[in-house]
């Protein structure tokens, strides 16, 4: 029997001649014609047009047993209806006619209504002003309304919770809006809804759409939705999401602690409210995690709480990171670091009737879960919690400590998949933190043998004043290999050196050693810049070639290596510089008008075949220079000339010192986060009171040696040296009687009184003497011993026109400046 809501359906029977003997109230309904009206005619009489001719019997008359056909209304007007026929048997089999039934062509049949209110699907139909017209039985499960029970009602009035954004961090609209705007203007619109439906602990997802409902004028008439539960698709997909942020969020500082609040930080407050990471002591250190056997899971875990983040950020930050944590025996961390397997607890059992219930579209079957979990333990309540995970950090077979997600005053429980993210997470952040205190430790070592290899103090002289500053590169790179040197030389002369090893780490560390300790060695021969880089030049190329396995020639490679090497006189206050590949030095006079450097830097050391050049200026007293390496002026901001220009700027600061204005220059052109080492050493020259110089030209006849002595006697005296005045004689005569007896004139004698008294003779002869052992009844051959045994240091300079021998005493009393 059709209900109050169904289209009139109209059923006829007619007998083998096509006369009707039997109309239905049906029909009455759809066509207007009464039984009396129809019973005992010709059903062609229905019909708007006569049958075809030859229309076969047994088909209604015309009717056929099923298909479209054009009735006549007993007002006059057509009615299209599908019409089915249906053979009338009598119990002998024969036919005695057809039982006819009409519907409207067009008409909505019953069972797409039912259709429409059984989909699993929700609908619902809203006027203009998004007051209910309709919902179907799904709709009104999931608002947990029938619908007479919000008939005629507004969207607002029964769903106010959809009247607020769902996720106010995304500038979502709510639901209602959305909902207003395509009434307002009949754009239709697509879009993912989650909400927590009434009488559920669980969020769920819905695609949804919504469209309007055009009337024939296409004027909006009402608003139309309908939604499917997406919620394991939705959910699966946020774990993705979640997965794909902690890859490009975990692991990025290559600081131990770092990565640690980088895995407390990515699950919140998507995942989880609340999460710590617990970590051995020797991973902070960098050190290697301990052993199975170096703890006892029997007995108290200690730990350092290296992370702890949660959405209530002020209150944890102000008990801050690294504080020591103990996990007691028994202890769910306790055991899950001994068994190596991760442990679900929840706060109660969720669901009703002893079932799970693992929110929408997931799987509800306890399989899923690995064995031992989930655990109820009613007692983390206390602690405000509603779940937690519990999960060992491993990385390559190694236990580094343990991690907890907890769930904080929501009522969702987690689930099985919600375990696997958790592990995931915690996976990723192993290897990274495991990385970060390898890397740690590489960097530590690296670092302290660079900083055992630079010179921990500069040494005391009167040519110039100094101050230095060596800073590495950010956590997130490895130690590079600058370093810099201030090297006495003789005649009060000094060497100031700046060099850069290319590449990073150990190995450029140790190879920046070994060149330091080279060039030194090269300076105490007293080589002039241009040969002096050409020897380490020299020796670079055998490095790079002592690090080929195979025993093939690669000059260029980790080797590589740029130095500034310069020397300073104070006396004739000449400053020569060579530079293989480096910045040449910065040099402000003392009225602040720069210096120009007229000379080009070679090429780096390691090309090898190239030659270097020495350029030599002359310097006011008071100058400044600043040697340093490029770390401290290349940028990716800026190009290296213009950061050099700002360092030139710098350098004018009125500091009250060269260690304050290091400082100064240091902050301004580091950033915080850089990515290579920077040394800086600032120099300012000094000139030798031309009354602490005394020079003699020296006739080449061994007559003149005691002439020579009393000029150094009498000069020493007065400077007021008198207790130098014995030694002085001795070493004077020495030295002035060999250079007349084997080197060349001219002759030239010197004395320089600095921090010692230095004396100088030099000549013609390219000759070097050495000490040679004396024997008992030799006459000769215990002069320059003599004079190593009274002096504090001694040596030979070679120069373009010969060389200089040269001694120093150690004086009590220093030269007055």
């Amino acid at each position: 029997m059709a209900g109050e809501h169904d289209a009139p359906t109209a059923a006829a029977v007619v007998d083998r001649d096509g006369i009707v003997s039997g109309w239905s109230e049906g029909g009455r309904l759809l066509l207007g014609w009464t039984a009396q009206d129809t019973v005992g005619r010709p059903v062609t009489d229905l019909l708007v047009d006569p049958p075809p001719s030859g229309f076969p019997e047994g088909h209604a008359a015309g009717l056929g047993p099923t298909g479209w056909v054009p009735l006549r209304h007993r007002d006059g007007s057509t009615v299209d209806a599908v019409v089915t026929a249906h053979p009338l048997l009598g119990p002998d089999g024969r036919k005695l006619g057809q039982v006819v039934t009409i519907q409207r062509w067009g008409g909505r049949p019953v069972i797409a209504d039912r259709a429409f209110e059984q989909s699993p699907f929700a609908l619902g139909v809203y006027d203009p002003e998004l007051r209910f017209l309709w919902i179907n039985a799904s709709s009104g499960r999931v608002i947990a309304h029938t619908e007479e029970q919000v008939l005629g009602k507004k969207y607002r009035e029964v769903l106010p919770e959809f009247d607020r954004s769902l996720f106010p961090e995304r500038d979502d609209k709510p639901y209602t809006d959305k909902l207003a705007e395509v009434a307002r203007t009949g754009e239709p619109a697509r879009l993912i809804t989650v909400f927590r439906p009434r009488g559920s602990d669980y969020a769920n997802a819905w695609a949804t759409s919504i469209w309007p409902v055009r009337d024939a004028e296409g004027r909006v008439r009402a608003v139309a939705n309908w939604g499917f539960d997406m919620s394991a698709e939705y959910w699966a997909r946020q774990r993705l999401l979640l997965l794909n942020k902690a890859s490009g969020g975990i692991g990025r500082t290559l600081d131990v602690i770092g990565t640690a609040q980088e895995l407390a930080m990515t699950p919140v407050p998507g995942f989880v409210d609340l999460v710590s990471v617990d970590l051995f002591d020797e991973v902070l250190r960098g050190e290697e995690p301990p052993s199975a056997s170096a703890f006892n899971p029997g007995g108290t875990i200690r730990l350092t709480r290296a992370a702890r983040h949660s959405a209530k950020e002020v209150a944890d930050r102000a008990a801050g990171p690294t504080k020591p944590v103990a996990h007691v025996p028994g202890s769910v961390a306790a055991r899950c670091m001994a068994t190596g397997r991760s442990t679900v607890e929840l706060a109660a059992e969720p669901g009703q009737g002893g079932e799970w219930a693992f929110g929408p579209g997931l799987a509800a079957d306890p399989a899923h879960w690995p064995p031992g979990n989930p655990v109820i333990d009613a007692s983390i309540a206390a602690d405000g919690l509603t779940g937690r995970i519990t999960v060992p950090l491993r990385a390559r077979g190694a236990l580094l400590g343990v991690v907890a997600f907890s769930r904080l005053d929501r009522p969702e429980a987690f689930t099985a998949d919600d375990l696997i993210l958790a592990e995931e997470l915690t996976a990723k952040a192993a290897v990274a933190i495991d990385n970060a205190r390898r890397y740690s430790r590489e960097r530590a070592t690296a670092l302290t043998l660079q900083r055992s290899l630079l010179p921990q103090g500069l040494p005391v002289q009167e040519a110039v004043e100094v101050a230095s500053r060596y800073l590495p590169g950010g956590t997130g790179t490895e130690v590079g290999g600058d370093w810099f040197d201030v090297i006495p030389l003789s005649g009060a002369r000094v060497a100031l050196v700046v060099g850069d090893v290319v590449g990073h780490g150990l190995h450029a560390s140790a190879s920046m050693g070994r060149l330091r300790t080279a060039v030194r060695t090269l300076a105490d021969v007293d080589l002039p810049p241009d040969e002096l880089l050409t020897h380490l030049d020299d020796l670079v190329l055998h490095l790079a070639s002592d690090l080929q396995p195979t025993g093939h020639f690669q000059p260029t490679g980790e080797s590589g290596a740029t130095c500034l090497y310069t020397v300073y006189d104070p006396v004739s206050r000449r400053f020569t510089l060579a530079s293989a590949g480096h910045p040449l030095p910065l040099i402000i006079s003392p009225d602040g008008t720069r210096t120009p450097v007229p000379a080009h830097p070679g090429p780096p050391l390691g090309i090898g075949g190239l030659p270097f050049e020495a350029t030599e200026l002359e310097l006011p007293e008071g100058s400044l220079l600043a040697l340093y390496t490029d770390g401290l002026v290349e940028s990716r901001e800026r190009d290296v000339d213009q950061r050099t220009t700002e360092l030139r700027q710098l350098l004018h600061h009125s500091a009250t010192s060269l260690e304050a204005l290091c400082d100064t220059v240091m902050d301004a052109m580091l950033p915080d986060r850089r990515t290579d080492d920077a040394a800086l050493l600032l120099v300012r020259t000094h000139a030798l009171d031309p009354h602490h110089v005394a020079d003699w030209d020296v006739e080449p006849d061994t007559a003149q040696v005691s002439r020579v002595r009393k000029f150094a006697v009498d000069q020493v005296d007065a400077w007021g040296l008198e207790e130098a005045a014995f030694v002085t004689e001795l070493v004077v005569s020495e030295l002035v009687t060999n250079a007349i007896r084997y080197g060349e004139p001219p002759i030239r004698m010197r004395l320089i009184r600095d921090t010692s008294l230095i004396c100088e003779v030099s000549d013609a002869s390219s000759t070097a003497p050495h000490l040679r052992r004396a024997r008992a009844f030799d006459e000769g051959g215990r002069g320059l011993l003599l004079v190593a045994q009274l002096t504090q240091g001694w040596g030979t300079r070679h120069t373009t026109d010969g060389k200089t021998i040269w001694c120093a005493q150690t004086l009590t009393r220093p030269a007055p400046r």
